[in-house]
């Protein structure tokens, strides 16, 4: 107990770094409306400002598999808070001063450096932290991400509404003072960091084994599973459905973070009493079934839900694969698995979206214009992305019986 109240302000600095994160990764998106009005940017370039937030964070993910044993996640931590308030601070100011299209990318490219520094650090510096419940805690962490989504949704949408779509340069300002007040927190708060035996576990020790090769694939599905539908739940709302920019954004990816964080609030919750591979093969299935809700169901209350819902079906995805995984190696793997599947993972949250906005672009390009084939055009890029949960499906059957062959720990 002592233990765990010596550590509390450490979990309180993680979990603002997964909100960190989550401003990170969503709120650009909510944008996409506006940069399409006011500077003319097409689906594809939306699609590539998505991909190259992710593809930021898969090269950061690559480097920090060699510096953070070297570093250590103290350094770590308080660098990817500086990159992400200075990379949200410039989309302020960037966008006036310069091609408009130039300054968001510039600033895209800060904040995500800060991003993926985020998910190789954050994970396993809970991970090392004393006590029994690992996945629960892993589960409760990455809702705060989700937490941290409704709050930027809802906040953002509301202030947008306060202040016009004109002025919404400054809310990204606002929003980098997360990460700037948290940065001071990692300078000081108590830090279980890299052990002499982590720092020995390298790539080839993973890349040998099946079940990590496995895992990494299934955080590539999930990542792209969770992505493709939360970066572009606010664009089909407005676009295949008809409503407005307010309740788009609230209907859409604000409903998908509420749902995944009840998601896994409730595995963080009561975790250590259910299976983790057969909720990870029902999150699988519902996440099927709700991207084909969303994409065929012509009333649009029933789509959002089918939206909505996919949150709570992606929810345990990422963490509990990160949990299942880091059981094999008895909680004891490190910096070097955390950001082997963090790579993973972005790189699935690169490809989901990516794959979705091209698809969509490539109809639109084909079809022409006009709201009825923009509205299809959505719909056949979401539709594209089913193959994410389709494929996970069939990676957690294969992990199972990896697992069932193989009781070693490495």
């Amino acid at each position: 107990m002592r233990a765990k109240s010596k550590y509390t302000s450490t979990l309180f600095a993680c979990y603002l770094g997964y909100i960190t994160q989550a401003i990170v990764v969503n709120l650009a998106p909510l944008f996409f409306v506006i940069f399409q009005n006011s500077f003319g940017v097409t689906y594809g370039d939306l699609a590539n400002l998505v991909l190259l937030t992710f593809v930021v964070q898969i090269a950061t993910d690559a480097i920090m598999i060699k510096v953070t044993p070297i570093v250590g996640y103290r350094k770590c931590a308080v660098a990817a808070h500086v990159f992400s308030a200075v990379g949200l601070g410039l989309l302020t100011f960037l966008p006036r001063i310069m091609n408009p299209y130039g300054g968001i990318l510039i600033s895209v490219v800060l904040y995500s450096i800060g991003g993926g520094l985020t998910e190789v650090v954050i994970s396993p510096i809970v991970d090392a932290l004393p006590g029994d419940a690992k996945a629960s805690a892993m589960s409760l962490l990455h809702a705060f991400y989700s937490w941290g989504q409704v709050l930027v949704v809802v906040l953002t949408t509301v202030v947008l509404a306060l202040i016009g779509d004109d002025n919404w340069r400054w809310i990204p300002l606002g929003w980098a003072m997360i990460p700037f007040f948290n940065l001071f927190n990692f300078m000081r708060v108590p830090i279980v960091e890299v052990s002499e035996e982590q720092k020995k576990s390298g790539i080839g020790t993973f890349l040998k084994s099946p079940i990590f090769l496995v895992a990494l694939f299934m955080m590539i599905c999930g990542g792209a599973s969770e992505q493709a539908m939360a970066q572009w739940a606010s664009l089909f709302a407005e676009r295949a459905l008809g409503v407005s920019k307010v309740l788009g954004d609230l209907l859409g990816p604000c409903l998908f973070a509420l749902c995944m964080g009840i998601g896994r609030t409730g595995y963080g919750i009561f975790g250590e009493k259910i299976n983790i591979e057969k909720a990870l093969f029902a999150c699988a299935g519902i996440s099927v079934v709700c991207y084909l809700v969303t994409v065929f169901v012509p009333v649009p209350v029933i789509s959002l839900l089918g939206c909505a819902f996919c949150g709570f079906g992606v929810s345990l995805m990422w963490p509990g694969v990160l949990s299942y995984t880091s059981q094999k190696y008895n909680y004891n793997a490190g910096p070097v698995l955390f950001s082997l599947l963090a790579l993973g993972g972005d790189t699935g949250c690169s490809l989901g979206p990516w794959l979705t906005g091209m698809v969509s672009d490539l109809y639109l390009h084909t079809a022409g214009g006009g709201a009825d084939v923009e509205s299809q055009a959505i719909r056949y890029g979401i539709l594209a992305a089913i193959v994410f949960p389709a494929v996970m499906l069939v990676l957690i059957g294969i992990m199972k019986k990896l697992r069932t062959d193989d009781k070693t720990s490495v």
